[in-house]
């Protein structure tokens, strides 16, 4: 048994202390709430994010000292928006010898930072080399039922993330090990961009053709970024990789789904966002993608229309036709060329 602590009472939050949990792990549940604390040790639910009963092995905090006090494992499963804050608020206090895990997807607009990066940043006693990163595809409704899920654990530091793997894996949560973690953390942000463009397609009312085509030329666009900075573009083949992609680009649990959708169907991004009630990930993650392809001189046409849709006004419909009319190419023609001055 270890002593856990995860920060962050959402619906993703909740599900990996129900599997930490399961594997007879002490786990402290935090939550910047008193009242949200104090209603989960109450009522052992938490159904404003998920619709599960909470293992009594389960405890909520709100005082953030007492709740990491003594644990040798932290968590970290708040937004993205949130890291830096959390993390400043956590580095005074952090104890020695920690292992810390993030389960956040998303990149810092502005900064361009990765979460392991703003991590590394703001815990100023921490190596950033030893932050493990959780990712794959895992929709925290599924978790939390049990249902069989996979993930990739990443980290520059093999020990750690086998320390990771060892907390987490059970009979239906199976963990498998990466040290590529600008791969990992970048596929799973980056995915997030094309669900919404998925749930805008069929919010447009368009079939599966199309999304096939989103999916997969958006999984190249992600290929050629993360290709361009140095990840290994094995990674995108994997679980949060094209794993991530698929389960986030044709599951209603997705929010990110959700949100495109309702944008397809001419919601204004300002409704779908209250509507939502929850981050969505991929709206943030848009403004930096669209900022990184900028600066690394990367093509990235799916991205860059669905930030005309966010940020501009632009009419979805006129971004489909923006997309079908680029010029003819070879469909491999830029990654190869990526591929053969990385490895040439």
């Amino acid at each position: 048994m270890a002593k856990i602590a995860v920060l962050g009472a959402g619906s993703w939050g909740t599900a990996l202390s129900i599997v930490l949990s399961d594997n007879e792990h002490d786990v402290r549940l935090w939550t910047h709430s008193s009242d949200h604390a104090d209603h989960i040790n109450k009522t052992r639910r938490n159904e404003h994010y998920l619709d599960v009963d909470i293992p009594k092995a389960i405890t909520a905090y709100h005082d953030l000292q007492k709740a990491i006090q003594d644990v040798t494992a932290i968590v970290i499963v708040v937004p993205t928006k949130a890291i830096r804050e959390v993390c400043k608020q956590l580095d005074p206090i952090l104890p020695d010898n920690i292992t810390i895990i993030h389960a956040s997807k998303g990149i810092e607009p502005g900064t361009l930072k990765r979460v392991s990066q703003v991590i590394g940043e703001e815990l100023t006693t921490f190596n950033e080399e030893d932050v493990v990163v959780l990712s794959g595809p895992s929709h925290a409704e599924e978790v939390a039922l049990r249902q069989p899920t996979t993930v990739t654990v990443s980290s520059a530091n093999s020990v750690e993330a086998k320390l990771a793997q060892d907390l987490f894996i059970n009979e239906s949560f199976r963990v498998y090990t990466s040290t590529d973690v600008l791969g990992i953390e970048l596929g799973g942000a980056l995915k997030n961009i094309i669900a919404l463009g998925a749930g805008i397609s069929d919010g447009l009312g368009y079939g599966d053709n199309a999304k096939a085509a989103l999916m997969t030329r958006g999984l190249a666009e992600i290929t050629r970024l993360g290709t361009s900075l140095g990840a290994n573009p094995l990674s995108f083949l994997g679980l949060s990789g094209v794993g991530d992609l698929i389960v986030t680009c044709t599951s209603v649990h997705s929010r990110n789904w959700r949100a495109g959708n309702l944008l397809g169907k001419g919601k204004e991004l300002e409704d779908v966002l209250e509507q939502m009630g929850m981050v969505v990930e991929g709206v943030r993650t848009v403004k930096a993608a669209y900022q990184f392809a900028k600066e690394q001189q990367v093509e990235m046409p799916i991205t860059e229309g669905i930030y005309q849709v966010l940020f501009e006004a632009k009419d979805p419909k006129d971004v489909v036709e923006q997309l079908m009319n680029r010029s003819k190419r070879e469909e491999m023609d830029d990654l190869a060329q990526l591929l053969m001055e990385r490895y040439s």
